[in-house]
């Protein structure tokens, strides 16, 4: 079973990503957070696979949260897949340089999540066209 933390700031989109997740074999959501802080906390209390950090949320961003999440936890620690609507270059950019994992916009299909999901979890990388595009021509290493 792979285990799940959603990170949004929208109850609502938390809220969906529950039930898509929750509907596909051996994917399980079992913690959420609405913001980074939260995020960051929450893991001292819950064991996750994979977290799907959106970027824009207030207090603490995606991207800070990554960083602070690969600084207190290592490469080894959970494996984090990005989920937003903004992919432009720069957000894309600053959070595979904080340590992200992979990176999907938030029009990928359920099918495209779920995949992406279980790829990062397996250890490899879940990226959209948008990010293979701009990882290659500003040569970032992908965490």
């Amino acid at each position: 079973m792979t285990t799940v933390m959603l990170v949004d700031d929208q109850e609502m989109i938390r809220k969906g990503l529950r039930v898509i997740i929750d509907a596909y074999p051996g994917l399980d959501v079992v913690a959420e957070a609405g913001d980074g802080f939260t995020a960051v906390r929450r893991l001292d209390s819950v064991q996750v696979d994979v977290i799907l950090m959106d970027l824009n949320m207030p207090g603490m961003d995606g991207v800070e949260a990554v960083r602070r999440i690969r600084e207190a936890r290592g490469p080894e620690g959970p494996r984090i897949l990005v989920l937003t609507t903004f992919d432009q270059d720069e957000n894309v950019l600053a959070a595979m340089r904080a340590g992200a994992n992979g990176f999907l916009g938030k029009g990928a299909g359920p099918d495209e999540l779920a995949e992406g999901i279980r790829r990062v979890a397996a250890g490899a990388h879940a990226l959209s066209d948008n990010a293979i595009g701009l990882i290659a021509i500003q040569g970032v290493v992908v965490a």
